[in-house]
């Protein structure tokens, strides 16, 4: 195994949207043994000329379904993600804030035995990794996560506007709370002019409210008089954010406590 460093560096991890998806899909497969893939996955993959140890090489008919599968099953993905119609997917009654782990498993199983293919793609389109913790309950230990797509007024957040976000006092996180924001392209964190797109209570010179609360400002430009609670987005870029609490506490599992929306400022 050969371990590299990327931090700092310009790195893509997205997937082919098209026809070369499948050829991604075929090299996997040629290079690891086929038990690192369940035998239901390997039927599917055989199905469409994709097996271990055989050239794939579709016919024009078969490349043409494929390129229009990848088209389809992108969207559908996209659609699951950014505009869910799965109620459990929010926290909260007429909110943005949804959760990256419906039915808190980190196996996506809605009951035992049965898997929810929906949650799974959801997560997967969005995230890459996951862990047994990442979907735990745990008061003051490990982390949670709530992420947003869309602003007080069920509009897409775009990075041509400034948006205001206020967190009510008492942030129920032991360790640290963060923002980071991401790209809805690419998934991945913003590109701007700084190296991490994100803020947190770890960030020097934030500025807390007197009552413990803090506001937070996203936008193209820094608002006057609030350059130290700011986080840069893109003009023409639309964008999403996870809200990260680590040594979550209780009142983020019983919704005593709840994030405000992204109110529109201009």
């Amino acid at each position: 195994m050969k371990f590299i460093n990327v931090s700092g560096q310009a790195f893509n991890t997205i997937h082919a949207n098209d026809f070369t998806f499948y050829e991604e899909i075929n090299h996997v497969v040629q290079e690891e043994p086929n038990d690192a893939l369940d035998p239901e996955t390997l039927g599917v993959l055989a199905s469409i000329g994709i097996e271990k140890g055989k050239p794939f090489a579709p016919d024009e008919r078969m490349k043409k379904i494929l390129t229009e599968s990848v088209a389809v099953g992108n969207a559908t993905a996209r659609a699951i993600l950014f505009k869910s119609r799965m109620k459990e997917a929010y926290f909260y009654r007429n909110s943005a804030w949804c959760t990256p782990f419906i039915g808190g498993s980190y196996q996506f199983l809605a009951q035992p035995g049965v898997r929810n293919l929906d949650a799974r793609t959801m997560f997967f389109y969005y995230a890459t990794g996951i862990t047994p913790a990442m979907a735990m309950q745990m008061i003051g230990v490990g982390s949670q996560y709530a992420a947003a797509f869309v602003d007080s007024e069920g509009k897409p957040l775009d990075g041509s506007k400034t948006y205001k976000i206020h967190l009510p006092p008492h942030i129920p996180a032991e360790n640290f709370w963060s923002f980071v924001v991401y790209d809805n392209q690419t998934r991945s964190e913003l590109q701007t002019d700084e190296q991490f797109p994100s803020i947190g209570s770890q960030k020097k010179g934030i500025v807390i409210n007197p009552d413990t609360s803090v506001d937070v400002y996203f936008g193209p430009t820094a608002p006057a008089g609030h350059e130290a609670n700011w986080v840069q987005t893109v003009r023409g870029k639309g964008w999403n954010v996870l809200l990260r609490l680590y040594g979550p506490l209780r009142p983020w599992f019983d919704y005593t406590w709840k994030p405000g929306e992204f109110e529109l400022v201009k």
